[in-house]
């Protein structure tokens, strides 16, 4: 299972107007730990950035699945609940989950997480989608020998 790690990165970025702003980006990225997430991405954002940078904030995120699309530019995070019956009480029970999803637009956002969920046998509901300013995500590397 993945751990999936938020990474703020600080830099000065030239505008399409040409003006350089300080921004904060956010990137998520799989790791082992903080330690190892953040020597990550320093390794992961190195080549896109010329200048100085530095990682202004790490956090664990509870991101339990991501649904991937190379040819989509947005991140989306859909709020999933999932519906049970508690066999004692025959009451209704319904746990949260999040749920990446790699969409160009709302819509098909919607589309990629029916797509992704059609083969489970789980009763669920949406609770929320919301686009994320997520820039990128990094899988975890293996390393072959």
């Amino acid at each position: 299972m993945a751990n999936w790690f938020e990474c703020k990165v600080r830099y000065d970025k030239t505008m399409e107007n040409g003006a350089v702003k300080k921004v904060n980006e956010p990137y998520l990225l799989d790791a082992l730990s903080f330690t190892e997430a953040e020597a990550r991405m320093i390794e992961e954002i190195t080549p896109f950035i010329s200048g100085d940078f530095s990682i202004s904030a790490v956090k664990r995120t509870k991101i339990a699945e991501i649904f991937w699309d190379d040819s989509a530019d947005k991140w989306y995070l859909v709020k999933v609940a999932f519906i049970t019956i508690d066999e004692k009480t025959a009451a209704e029970k319904k746990s949260t989950s999040l749920i990446l999803v790699a969409a160009n637009d709302f819509q098909g956002a919607v589309d990629a997480f029916t797509e992704g969920m059609k083969d489970t046998m789980a009763d669920y509901e949406i609770a929320s989608i919301a686009e994320t300013p997520i820039m990128d995500v990094y899988k975890m590397k293996v390393k072959e020998d």
